[in-house]
């Protein structure tokens, strides 16, 4: 579940993908003149030069192992406090990667990194080889891992997208800017490269665990085939309608549903309302004031039944069409909070 946003003013903080890139640059330097900087600064791809203390830092028989703990500001990453090590040692054909405990290896296409590789994407790797380059260059391995890293990758989307064993060293700019959407709307994006690149011809994005069960079930999809959709439908569709696959089914509860069908794009309770005026104009005539003066959608649904949720099935299903053209086939699924189906069009 996303948490709520605070109001205050939020700290923004760093990327694994970051702090590797400066526990590279420290134990680079330390190999070459045998003192770790600390702290250590690096350049970001958009030219922050942000200074990182070192937790950790050993030279010995020619490796340099220097860790980082990553802050991810006010951001409620679930790698916040993780220590990102590296271990670096010269030798080998020009900057090489290894993936270390509690970073993930790549098992499935679709991905930016090949299968088989470890699961440090290209930003990273790039910032880390001109880090290198800006010290002279030369043959070095790096080697990362993060401790408890394997744990704490079961709370991400990793296993989900075929990166087996840990973590990705992750980011495109450097920074976590707290509550951001574009990581959530980045691993849909990745999701269904991953579908798409198994030949998987049908995909599920749902808005929470209950919904997803139900729509897995109903379908007998595979894990790959379910999206994390969340509150992002649209993040969903606009990516499909240009990576398109033959059919799409979204699922969530009645509540999300009607914002779906009313033509919202973004669930969120912050950043769409339901609106019972809607909802009352395609009740049944004696309940249209009950409608009005509901509190909830489930309050509504209660007073409707199951006849009201198969036309907003209707309606989430024309809106969803309208954004995604004729790519896919939609469903949509419509489910009440014990997971049985109550609302059905496709």
């Amino acid at each position: 579940m996303r948490i709520e946003k605070p109001e205050a003013e939020l700290k923004r903080g760093w990327t694994t993908g970051a702090c590797a890139t400066a526990a590279t640059k420290a134990a680079y330097t330390a190999l070459l003149t045998g003192v770790f900087p600390d702290p250590v600064s690096i350049t970001l791809p958009r030219g922050q030069q942000p200074a990182f203390p070192l937790a950790l830092a050993e030279l010995k028989n020619g490796v340099a192992r220097v860790g980082i703990i990553k802050d991810a500001g006010d951001d409620p990453d679930v790698t916040h406090g993780c220590m990102v090590v590296v271990s670096l040692r010269l030798g080998g054909q020009g900057v090489s990667f290894k993936a270390g405990s509690g970073v993930g290896t790549v098992t499935k296409p679709g991905l930016p990194i090949s299968v088989g590789e470890p699961a440090i994407n290209p930003v990273p790797r790039q910032m880390m080889i001109a880090e290198i380059a800006q010290l002279g260059g030369g043959d070095v391995e790096i080697e990362i891992s993060i401790p408890d890293g394997a744990e704490i990758a079961q709370k991400t989307w990793n296993p989900r997208l075929g990166i087996i064993g840990g973590l990705s060293i992750l980011g495109t700019t450097g920074i976590v800017n707290p509550f951001s959407c574009a990581a959530w709307i980045a691993s849909i994006h990745r999701g269904i490269d991953v579908a798409r690149a198994m030949g998987l011809h049908h995909v599920a994005g749902c808005t929470g665990s209950t919904s997803e069960d139900a729509v897995r079930a109903h379908y007998a999809l595979p894990l790959e085939a379910m999206l994390d959709m969340g509150d992002f439908a649209g993040g969903v569709l606009k990516y499909l309608k240009v990576n398109p696959v033959a059919r799409v089914t979204l699922g969530g509860g009645f509540g999300k549903m009607v914002k779906l069908a009313q033509g919202h794009m973004d669930l969120h309770s912050g950043r769409s309302q339901v609106d019972f005026n809607w909802l009352a104009q395609r009740a049944s005539a004696p309940l249209r004031e009950q409608v009005l003066k509901a509190n909830t959608a489930l309050e509504v649904l209660e007073l409707c039944g199951p006849e009201l949720s198969r036309r907003v099935a209707v309606e989430a299903q024309s809106q969803a069409k309208a954004v995604i053209g004729d790519a896919s086939v939609i469903d949509i699924i419509i489910v009440d909070r014990a997971g049985k189906i109550i609302g059905h069009a496709g």
